[in-house]
């Protein structure tokens, strides 16, 4: 009897462990759970902890209050470093006192939590990668909330043009002149130089990469489709760190 029960609870275990296999192997293949832990970065505790502290209800920004709301919030709130996380490693930014509404902008949208879940979802190779939307409900929202139509206006300083590593403001194309912003979204320019005649002196240039160049890279290369939307969704969170 008491070998009947011993090998009867092998059996058990042993058929326990090839259901774990089968579950793990399935996660591995699954798309939607290998986004959810490997490509979303997870927030710890403490950072929760700050989210609350920073997130203040401002007033919604309009294209009549940008400019003195920008100015205000840019006096109390001076930082210039700002790290962006993804599943490919960290990048780091630094953003030009010279371009304080787009500076004050991107602080702004970091405190509030914006670029939290949205992705890096345009990636052309040799050329630029853009962050700043998804394809969730939660970013409309957002923008709903901070402000739907605003635009900043250009801020372009004479004889900068992007080089590599220079992080710059995406456009509104349509009836938009005067090389107005859009404040949600921006791009970081890989080159080369020669690619560079439609964007310099039309896009605002408000920061460059000082760490990080490397993950920039890696996702460049990532595979997309035909939009040049990557075919996984590359997460991003941001914070500022000085």
């Amino acid at each position: 009897m008491q070998k009947l029960f011993i090998y009867c609870f092998g059996i058990m275990l042993l058929l326990a462990s090839c259901e774990d296999k089968k579950k793990a192997s399935q996660n591995e293949n699954d798309p939607d759970s290998y986004r959810d832990e490997n490509q979303k970065p997870v927030k710890t505790e403490a950072e929760l902890e700050t989210e609350k502290k920073d997130t203040i209800n401002y007033p919604e920004i309009t294209n009549e209050n940008v400019v003195s709301f920008l100015t205000q919030y840019g006096a109390k709130n001076p930082e210039t470093k700002v790290m962006i996380n993804t599943r490919f490693g960290d990048i780091e930014i630094e953003l030009y006192k010279d371009t304080p509404l787009h500076r004050a902008n991107f602080i702004y949208l970091v405190k509030q939590h914006y670029f939290d879940d949205t992705f890096f979802h345009r990636v052309v190779p040799n050329f630029i990668i853009q962050a700043g939307t998804s394809d969730l409900a939660s970013t409309p929202k957002k923008r709903a909330k901070l402000g739907k139509e605003y635009l900043l206006p250009a801020e372009i300083i004479p004889g900068r043009t992007h080089e590599y590593g220079t992080v710059s403001g995406a456009k509104e194309y349509r009836e938009n002149p005067d090389n107005r912003t859009a404040p949600y979204e921006f791009f970081i320019f890989l080159g080369p130089k020669s690619s560079t005649a439609h964007l310099n002196g039309k896009y605002t240039i408000f920061g460059k990469v000082i760490q990080g160049m490397d993950v920039v890279e890696e996702i460049s290369k990532v595979e997309t489709d035909d939009g040049d939307w990557p075919l996984q969704n590359i997460y991003i969170s941001a914070k500022v760190i000085e």
